[in-house]
């Protein structure tokens, strides 16, 4: 696994990611806001309400009768809804700042490619997509899904798609910087992604909501970057 640092690609359309900024701030101050108990303390039941659970999203006679969203929920807060508060909710620093790291290094070309709002978009739609696959691949589940990791997955895919040469800063084996073509960085990601699924029987981390996040960002950046930026190169 590799972290990212820093790329070489500046933005061309576009004076500043702001979109990017206010994910990743709003990101920060809802971790803070749960953590303080200025909403009310992380607890499951808080979770639940705002978290996917795949056996209370999926529709009733795909895998049986739904389980009643009040046996977990602290709040009546309807599935659909849940497809995208869960994507701003982490379980921790480490959680959090992983995720935020992954969006502030790749985020800013990606809003550079498809403009403010539409970047937006991109963003919610893969982390919905992302929260979908891993409902239906763990359909009878009632473990909370919470992270803005499928979401970040599809801007991951995203800058494989707009830009696999451009040089990648990462950090491997956790002290180790190199730079690398971000095509061999991001296809490694994928990569592990897959062994996880595999050979570790998948953990506590929802690998199929980031296969599914960035399966949803490679097909959606065809048809939502702007129509002047190629796809598989920088000029």
């Amino acid at each position: 696994m590799f972290v990212p640092l820093h790329d070489t690609n500046p933005l061309e359309h576009i004076k500043f990611q702001f979109m990017t900024i206010l994910i990743i701030v709003a990101n920060v101050v809802i971790f803070v806001m749960f953590q303080s108990g200025i909403v009310y303390p992380i607890n499951e039941a808080a979770m639940a309400s705002f978290a996917v659970v795949p056996s209370e999203l999926l529709p009733e006679g795909l895998i049986g009768p739904n389980i009643p969203g009040e046996k977990f929920d602290f709040l009546p807060i309807s599935e659909k809804i849940t497809l995208i508060s869960y994507m701003f909710l982490h379980g921790g620093w480490l959680h959090l700042g992983g995720n935020m790291l992954f969006l502030w290094v790749f985020g800013d070309n990606i809003e550079d490619a498809m403009g403010h709002f539409t970047f937006l978009i991109f963003y919610l739609l893969c982390g919905i997509i992302a929260g979908y696959v891993h409902s239906l691949m763990a359909p009878n589940s009632e473990i909370p899904l919470i992270g803005a990791s499928g979401a970040v997955a599809g801007v991951i895919a995203a800058y494989l798609m707009l830009h696999p040469k451009v040089k990648l800063w990462v950090l491997v084996l956790g002290n180790i910087p190199l730079p690398v073509n971000a095509a061999i960085a991001i296809l490694a990601w994928f990569v592990f992604q897959i062994f996880h699924i595999v050979y570790m029987d998948g953990g506590n981390t929802a690998w199929w909501a980031h296969i599914g996040g960035f399966l949803a960002g490679i097909v959606l950046v065809v048809f939502m970057k702007r129509r002047d930026v190629p796809l598989f190169e920088r000029n």
